[in-house]
């Protein structure tokens, strides 16, 4: 997961309830079925389960991602989804090496880090010098021109957990032009502080992009509590000497590609439901809450949903490749599909916790059918908001491009405890939230499939 995600005016909400929410009651019977039935669901967990084992970790570009993909289109088969099938496209690739850090002086010690995607390599012997110290990146972004020539920057700018997630997009600021101001100001290196709110020894890496005209320079985030410590280290006021080695390398036009699977509908002219999660991951962890549950609760409650009768809509699930490193599936996807006619997308990338709360983006005159999708949804206990549906990386290009979108918010209050962290793993998932996921999903997709509403497609 790297979308930034970030609260917007209701004014925005176009199709926003502005009417009572249907009664529970008025839900339609069959909804209560979905439900019940998700809720013992295990596709989703099993799918989680063996794509974490059987392939493990995916970085975009890798041959373990292309196993991911061979993995998902046997898999997606095995449940029964038609025109299965993995659609290919190459894109540059940036693969981890060595990464060391040392404090040579005052208190000599080792620090734990993880080089940024896209970060540039030290000589093998790594490099060596001055820390300079700044509590958040406008102390950076202020710094004189030139200032940090010869000299190593060190951003702090502490993340605080949220329910929504919100902070991620104030403060992975720092992560994702951190670097290329550091450049800018004449830096040799950049560290900062991790982008994530728990405690443990254990760094969060995370791509970044270099501006135009940069000279890419050795990137990293230290561990949370590393980062403390060199907060305290340069506080008793005696420069801070440090030895820096991240060995990494970039290589062109590597193979990557999304995975497709399809529950036919029964009426081509009503337009596909996009599905959407992530097939690839960081490589620290094995990619279960970012984003390999997504991919499960997708593919579950697709199922779920055909469960209970025939479609009007196709219901489209789309396994994106390389969304870890700038939404290369999610281009690709729309470069390919982009004229097709689409009703609705969907994305299911922020982890495993449940859904509490959903937001839709509309086209004017369907209040109708949120208010249905909020019936189905409030026995999940999941409640309506009045912001606008933003969507994800994987479905950026069709929301931007007017497809209309719904988002079931997940609680992300502990979600960047974990966030591309090395503790990415299947233990991190509660089997009955996964659930949860599975049954919300299924009653909207249901809904979306078989509602009358022209959504916008002519």
């Amino acid at each position: 997961m790297q979308k930034i995600r970030s609260g917007t005016l209701a004014a925005l909400f176009l199709g926003s309830i502005s009417t009572p929410v249907l009664p529970l009651a008025a839900a339609p019977a069959g909804l209560e079925a979905i439900r019940a039935s998700a809720l013992t669901d295990e596709v989703a967990m099993d799918f989680t389960e063996g794509l974490t084992t059987e392939v493990g970790p995916r970085p975009a570009g890798t041959p373990q991602e292309a196993r991911a993909r061979d993995w998902a289109v046997a898999k997606l088969k095995g449940l029964g989804f038609s025109n299965v099938r993995a659609e290919p496209y190459t894109m540059p690739v940036w693969l981890r090496g060595h990464d060391e850090a040392r404090v040579i002086a005052p208190f000599p010690q080792t620090l734990v880090l993880a080089a940024l995607g896209n970060s540039a390599s030290t000589p093998d012997k790594g490099i060596e010098g001055e820390v300079v110290y700044f509590p958040t990146l406008a102390d950076l972004e202020a710094a004189p021109e030139g200032s940090l020539k010869g000299r190593i920057a060190f951003v702090s700018h502490a993340m605080h957990a949220t329910q929504d997630g919100s902070s991620y997009g104030y403060f992975g600021a720092t992560r994702r032009q951190g670097p290329s101001i550091a450049s800018k100001k004449g830096a040799i290196a950049i560290l900062i502080r991790s982008i994530g709110t728990d405690n443990h020894r254990q760094p969060h890496t995370g791509v970044q992009m270099w501006a135009d005209g940069v000279k890419p320079i050795p990137a990293a985030a230290l561990s949370v509590p590393d980062a403390e410590q060199l907060a305290r280290i340069v506080s008793r006021g005696q420069p801070v000497r440090l030895h820096l080695t991240l060995s990494s390398k970039m290589l062109k036009d590597q193979p990557s590609g999304n995975v497709l699977a399809e529950i036919p509908g029964s009426d081509p002219k009503a337009g596909v439901v996009v599905a959407a999660c992530h097939l690839d991951s960081w490589d620290q962890g094995t990619g279960a809450i970012d984003d390999g549950a997504g991919c499960g609760i997708v593919a579950a409650a697709a199922l779920q949903a055909a469960k209970a009768g025939p479609l009007r809509r196709t219901i489209r699930v789309l396994m994106a490749g390389a969304e870890e490193v700038g939404g290369n599936g999610g281009r690709a996807y729309y470069d390919a599909h982009g004229k097709e006619a689409h009703a609705m997308a969907m994305e299911s990338d922020f982890g495993a916790d449940r859904v509490w709360r959903v937001d839709f983006k509309l086209p004017q005159g369907h209040d109708a059918l949120a208010r249905r999708v909020v019936a189905g949804l409030a026995p999940l206990g999941i409640g309506a908001s009045r912001l606008p549906a933003g969507g994800g990386s994987d479905i950026e290009p069709l929301v931007k491009a007017g497809v209309p979108v719904i988002d079931l918010q997940q609680d992300g209050t502990r979600y960047f405890d974990i966030h591309h962290t090395p503790d990415d793993t299947l233990d991190k998932i509660d089997s009955a939230q996964l659930r949860q996921n599975v049954a919300a999903w299924a009653v909207a997709l249901f809904e979306i499939a078989n509602a009358p509403e022209s959504l916008g497609v002519n």
